[in-house]
């Protein structure tokens, strides 16, 4: 008797353009991440206006908020401060959320000036 592995008659180009491609994966986590980001900025906004009336809910800590923005979330946060109103008064939010915005646009466009251009 011989057994053979079962072969999928058709394969989908949509799966293989996601997960064999580098480009599409990372913007897809760099989606997910602005999500994240806008919402959890929405998420510390409601908190903070529900605080006001109960004590015990946590509210998410400014690192987290400076965490997510470093890890891909940052035009998310962006667009988080500016939709929710939250934390646009402080400075450190003001000018640190667009500041790794424009660190995550030169660094790597300054790699690939180097690696294409320079080199």
């Amino acid at each position: 008797m011989n057994k053979t592995l079962f072969a999928p008659e058709s394969t989908t180009t949509t799966l293989f353009a996601v997960v064999g491609n580098p480009w599409a994966l990372l913007g897809c986590y760099l989606l997910v991440m602005n999500l994240i980001a806008f919402f959890v900025f929405g998420l510390d906004k409601w908190k903070a206006k529900y605080k006001q009336t109960h004590e015990k809910t946590r509210r998410v800590p400014e690192k987290t908020l400076f965490l997510l923005a470093a890890l891909g979330g940052s035009v998310g946060a962006l667009l988080g401060m500016r939709v929710w109103r939250h934390k646009t008064l402080h400075k450190s939010f003001r000018f640190g959320i667009p500041a790794i915005l424009v660190l995550q646009i030169i660094i790597p466009a300054g790699l690939w000036l180097y690696w294409n251009v320079i080199r």
